[in-house]
């Protein structure tokens, strides 16, 4: 057995150990007390035209998505698995560090103009259905711009790869681990203060009652909060939602805008306190820090495995602007493989989440009535099929989440 190759296994090991033992430790395996849940129908949850209109949208958004991600997949794996990713990318001109991020751009442009029509037709359906306002320029501007970002950072990412395995020989598996789970700390960490801004205008939200209530929120839970944001959401979405991003310095609360305007009655701004005591919970058990932390590990495992998978074959095979395709095309079927991990840790999270939101307010109606409101607001399906959501789903379902508050709260 080669060095490079003993010491991904070793990389791969460790790294599946810190993994599982944090995710062990860190995610809430039981948030709510009991078992097994009894949902409730959703014809008693929603009316009949508003159950016909989720199921229309979500059912033909699921598979326009999915066939979007097999086709994303494809397109990777024929440009990094067959000749014709390296015959295209050598004919790529300039320095080696140029052409590795030209690489990465062809690559990622490619998945993109043939995802996009894809993105055309769920965006077409967004604004049928009354969930999008955003014009087109605005919406292929934004679009545009996530390719850009992405290519940035996956050709940081791919530089600080190749100088491990032209550096370290050897120990390059063990060197990337650590400068990757590095990276991916760091990402977290600047993403709200770097990467949102380039999409979205924020400022705090405004003295008043509202921000009364949640500063006091904040308090009984002990969140050290020195601010809460309002961001523009309303110019793309007319969804309600809010969410925490960054850890440490960068820690930030965020409300859609669209949320805060929707608090015009008691009851409204009981649902929108409801939304916020979800969020404050997340900053409560520094979710972020956690989610990067176990990332961290992920990273690493991926690291091993690619050590693995990649140490029979010759470093100018792989170390090079040509093995950029492939490169990638590994990353993203190990991205999808990796999602119902993911996502099922997600899952318990925005779980004890909602049952800390729950004790922290004690308002069981406005609760159940945000549910109703966002399951109406965004068409989601409150009954997917189980596979989908085992796979793909970040939180519990509509219906359970009314089940766990009736478990908690009655």
């Amino acid at each position: 057995m080669s060095g490079a190759r003993r010491t991904s296994w070793v990389v791969l090991v460790l790294g599946a150990v810190v993994f599982v033992v944090l995710a062990w430790v860190l995610i809430p395996w039981h948030p709510y007390p009991g078992g097994h849940l009894d949902l409730p129908d959703e014809r008693d949850v929603f009316a009949t035209e508003q159950l016909e209109r989720m199921l229309a949208y979500s059912g033909a958004a699921r598979w326009i998505s999915r066939a979007s991600l097999v086709v994303s997949l494809l397109v990777a794996c024929v440009l990094g698995f067959t000749s014709l990713g390296r015959r295209l990318i050598a004919r790529v001109p300039g320095p080696w560090l140029l052409r590795v991020v030209l690489a990465v751009a062809v690559v990622t442009l490619l998945g993109w103009v043939a995802t996009l029509p894809f993105g055309v037709a769920i965006h077409r359906l967004q604004v049928r259905y009354g969930l999008s306002r955003q014009a087109w320029t605005p919406w292929l501007t934004d679009s545009l711009l996530n390719q850009v970002v992405g290519i940035v950072t996956t050709s940081l990412a791919l530089l600080a790869l190749f100088a491990c395995i032209r550096l370290g020989r050897r120990w390059w598996p063990a060197v990337a681990a650590v400068l990757v789970a590095g990276l991916v700390v760091l990402a977290s960490f600047v993403y709200p203060v770097v990467i949102e801004p380039l999409f979205n205008d924020f400022e705090p939200l405004p003295r008043g009652q509202l921000r009364t209530e949640v500063m006091a929120i904040a308090e009984r839970e002990g969140v050290d909060l020195d601010d809460v944001l309002v961001v523009d959401a309303s110019r793309r979405t007319t969804s309600l939602n809010a969410y925490v991003t960054g850890f440490g310095s960068t820690r930030r609360v965020v409300l859609y805008d669209n949320l805060v305007d929707s608090q015009r009655t008691a009851a409204a701004r009981g649902a929108v306190l409801s939304v916020v005591a979800h969020e404050l919970a997340h900053a409560k058990h520094d979710d972020v820090l956690v989610g990067t932390v176990i990332g961290a590990a992920g990273a690493v495992v991926g690291v091993g495995l690619l050590g693995v998978l990649l140490s029979s074959r010759r470093q100018d095979e792989y170390a090079t602007p040509e093995g950029v395709p492939m490169l990638l095309a590994v990353f993203a079927l190990a991205s999808v493989l990796a999602m119902p991990v993911q996502n099922g840790l997600s899952r318990q999270v925005e779980t004890r989440a909602d049952v800390d939101a729950l004790h922290a307010t004690g308002d069981l109606e406005s609760f159940t009535r945000l549910q109703h409101t966002l399951g109406v607001r965004s068409l989601s399906d409150p009954s997917p099929p189980s596979w989908s959501h085992w796979w793909f789903g970040s939180h519990p379902t509509t219906l359970q989440r009314i089940a766990i508050a009736h478990r908690v709260l009655d």
